[in-house]
C-alpha cells in the first residue's frame, strides 16, 4: 500500500540545499515555528550539514499525517533534531505543518489530531532510518581557522607539501584542533635529534573533516628548527625517518 501523503514539500531540489536554506524552508511552512526557542535558533544558525528523512505517516478516510525528523550538524560536534508534524485534518483539508523541539511534543501534539489510534490497518510501520552522521573525531575550537590553516602551509619547506588543492579546502575551514602526535620512536634518539609531530585537525563547512601533519625538527645543518608538513599521518613518519638518517 502506498503512503497518500503530499511530497511536493519535500521533492529534492535541483541542487543541494546549504543547513541554512533547508532551515528557512522549514521554519517558512511550519505554522508554529514562533515557538521555537531562540537559543534553538541561533545554535542551527551555525550548522555545518543537515539531513531528514520520514520517521512514520498514518491515514484513514482521506485524512493523513507525516512526521518527519530533521537532523542538523553543529560546529561544535553535536547534532541538533527538530520534529516536523504535517497533515489535513483541519475543517478545510488544508496540509499544515507544525514543528517540534522534541519527540515528547510531537507526540503530544499528534494524540490531538482526530485520526482514529486504534486503526491498525490503516497504520503504516514506515520508520526510514536516518543517515548516521559520522561524530567527529575532535574537539573543535570555532576560530580564524582558515587563517590558520594558510599559514600553516606557508611556513611548510618541504617541497612536497600540500599544494593549491589543500589550500582551497582549507580556505572553507570553520574550526581547527591541534594536538601532539606520540608513537613508536624514531631514530632522531639516537643522533640527539629533536623531533616533534602535530596533527592540525580541521572541520571544513560542508561538514567534512581533514588532517595535516607538522613535523618540527633540528635535523639541519646549522641545527635550527624546521618545519614540514604533510597530507597523513604516514608521509609526515616517514618523512622524520630519512631526516634522523640523514636523508
Amino acid at each position: 500500500m502506498s503512503v497518500p501523503y503530499e511530497t511536493a514539500a519535500y521533492e529534492p531540489p535541483e541542487s543541494p540545499e546549504s543547513p541554512e536554506e533547508h532551515l528557512e524552508r522549514l521554519l517558512g511552512r511550519a505554522l508554529n515555528s514562533f515557538e521555537l526557542a531562540d537559543e534553538t535558533i541561533r545554535r542551527l544558525d551555525r550548522a555545518l550539514a543537515h539531513d531528514s528523512s520520514l520517521h512514520s505517516a498514518h491515514h484513514s478516510a482521506g485524512l493523513h499525517r507525516e512526521t518527519y525528523r530533521h537532523t542538523w550538524l553543529l560546529a561544535d560536534g553535536s547534532a541538533l533534531t527538530l520534529w516536523e508534524l504535517v497533515h489535513n485534518t483541519a475543517h478545510d483539508c488544508v496540509t499544515q505543518h507544525e514543528v517540534y523541539e522534541d519527540a515528547e511534543e510531537l507526540r503530544a501534539a499528534t494524540s490531538r489530531l482526530p485520526l482514529p489510534p486504534d486503526a491498525p490497518d490503516f497504520e503504516l510501520p514506515v520508520m526510514v532510518r536516518l543517515s548516521p552522521i559520522p561524530d567527529p573525531r575532535h574537539a573543535y575550537v570555532p576560530d580564524d581557522s582558515a587563517d590558520h590553516g594558510r599559514r600553516l602551509l606557508r611556513r611548510a619547506e618541504n617541497t612536497d607539501r600540500p599544494g593549491e588543492d589543500m589550500a582551497g579546502l582549507l580556505r572553507t575551514a570553520f574550526a581547527h584542533q591541534i594536538t601532539q602526535a606520540f608513537g613508536p620512536p624514531c631514530r632522531a634518539g639516537e643522533m640527539g635529534l629533536c623531533f616533534s609531530l602535530y596533527e592540525h585537525a580541521f572541520l571544513l563547512r560542508d561538514g567534512r573533516e581533514l588532517s595535516l601533519w607538522e613535523v618540527e625538527h633540528t635535523a639541519t645543518p646549522d641545527g635550527r628548527h624546521m618545519c614540514e608538513v604533510y597530507p597523513s599521518e604516514k608521509d609526515a613518519r616517514e618523512a622524520m625517518e630519512r631526516r634522523a638518517s640523514g636523508g
